[in-house]
């Protein structure tokens, strides 16, 4: 037990690498789930390459620690035994430093969406190699003055030098996660985000005494064993609590491992609990007239759904979808300013920014915009948008519409609707004969009921 205390190797040097390498599998299947339970697309942007760093960079921490402390007993022959390599860079920039950077980078986003009420004017691909620039630094100077002893040590000077980058960024990471602690999240994105920086400033604190400790008593072999197994299981811990896929991606933190079965929102409107009522519900209307304005046929749901598949098939149907979820927005309270940004938001990532999965043909004056928006939360904020598209969908998609076999579908289910709920009429007067006096141009039920405080007002 004496010479693997210093060389690796020893069994709780094992134990501790398969927890590592346990954690990292469950970080890879947390990851995978939800596309491999429902098949879903890989989201573009931030949405994805953020959460992807943030499993690159715990991988890399895990590796580094493994390597670095010589957990499995590895002969340091070639270059990329390097502890430089390990303990430095790969534990340093692309590790930790990226990880909570990563961490910053969300709470920097929710900060300015949630409080401020605007996206944020510096891009993620930014922002987040301007935090790691000191990182990167320090590892050069490190990398030139060569500190390091034969077991990836170093003097008490440089771990503090160390020691207190790493504190820096955890007091970012607690300072902006307190400044959104009022804000009411549907997501458990604060919980995940103080779990976060609870962690990591324990681990901070922990790989701080284990070195101490292991300086004052280096000839203490238990010591040296069981700061190394701790090592490695906090840093195990560490991951896994860090990394989350709430702050940036809301409709799949509420997929989980521990569920037994997947809890999958078809939308964000489902997610937020908007009510499929008022405008969403189809209209007791006659069969749609051609004559009458679009965007007052598209508030009959039954219309809306068969417009949207012949755009659909026509390969034109983000406008539409577009269309749709801008109404599910103006169902929300003006007041309710938490639901309608997440609403806003991901209307924006899904339709408006550039190369978006579905984005919308307007103009670029448009979209600057509602991307410079300073509310997110405001009712009219995608009206502009709505009037160039319905514009378009007049000259385009409604004079086919109106020939296809979609609205002939349509119109035929619209028309045996009307004829049995005449028969029915005609028998409820029959037995009723005060109801005779009730037209219907007069009854309140068979008017255009439109929902107050919506976004999406009728377009003459």
């Amino acid at each position: 037990m004496k010479g693997c205390a210093v060389t690796g190797g020893c069994p709780s040097d094992y134990v501790a690498f398969s927890i590592s390498a346990f954690s990292l599998f469950l970080l890879l299947a947390r990851s995978a789930f939800p596309f491999l339970c429902f098949r879903l697309s890989i989201p573009k942007g931030s949405t994805f390459w953020i959460p992807a760093l943030q499993i690159l960079a715990s991988f890399n921490l895990l590796v580094s620690v493994v390597m670095s402390v010589n957990l499995i007993k590895i002969e340091r022959r070639h270059w990329w035994h390097s502890c430089y390599l390990w303990a430095v860079w790969v534990e340093g920039p692309f590790g930790f430093g990226l990880l909570l950077s990563c961490r910053i980078v969300q709470v920097y986003h929710l900060f300015f969406i949630f409080v401020k009420k605007r996206l944020p004017p510096v891009r993620s691909h930014v922002f987040l190699p301007l935090l790691l620039l000191p990182w990167v630094a320090v590892a050069a100077v490190i990398n030139l003055k060569k500190p390091l002893n034969q077991i990836c040590q170093m003097s008490a000077l440089w771990v503090t030098s160390l020691a207190v980058l790493h504190s820096l960024y955890v007091v970012i990471f607690f300072g902006l996660t307190r400044s959104i602690h009022h804000v009411d999240f549907r997501f458990n994105e604060l919980k995940d985000l103080w779990r976060g920086v609870l962690v990591s400033t324990f681990s901070v604190v922990f790989w701080v005494v284990a070195y101490v400790l292991n300086k004052i008593h280096e000839d203490v072999e238990w010591i040296r064993l069981a700061s190394r197994f701790l090592l490695a299981l906090t840093t195990s811990i560490l991951i896994l609590a860090l990394f989350s896929y709430s702050s940036s991606q809301p409709l799949l933190s509420q997929i989980s491992l521990r569920r037994k079965e997947c809890l999958r929102f078809e939308s964000m409107g489902q997610a937020l609990g908007i009510a499929d009522h008022g405008i969403q519900q189809q209209r007791q209307s006659v069969t749609a007239d051609r004559n009458e304005p679009l965007d007052k046929l598209l508030l009959d749901k039954k219309f809306r759904q068969s417009f949207m598949a012949f755009a659909d098939s026509c390969l034109a149907g983000e406008s539409i979808h577009f269309y749709e979820e801008v109404l599910e927005l103006g169902e929300l309270p003006t007041d309710d300013s938490v639901r309608r940004i997440y609403m806003a938001r991901h209307i924006i990532q899904k339709y408006i920014v550039a190369g978006a999965p579905m984005e919308v043909n307007i103009s670029h004056r448009t979209r600057q915009q509602i991307l410079n928006s300073a509310d997110l939360a405001h009712r009219n904020l995608f009206k502009t948008a709505i009037y160039e598209l319905l514009q378009l969908i007049k000259t385009n998609l409604a004079r086919d519409y109106w020939l296809s076999t979609f609205y002939m579908k349509y119109k035929q289910e619209a028309d045996s609707k009307v004829n049995g709920h005449d028969l029915e009429l005609a028998m409820t007067w029959n037995v009723t004969p005060r109801l005779s006096c009730v037209h219907a141009a007069d009854d309140p039920f068979h008017q255009d009921n439109l929902l107050k405080g919506s976004d999406v007002m009728p377009l003459q």
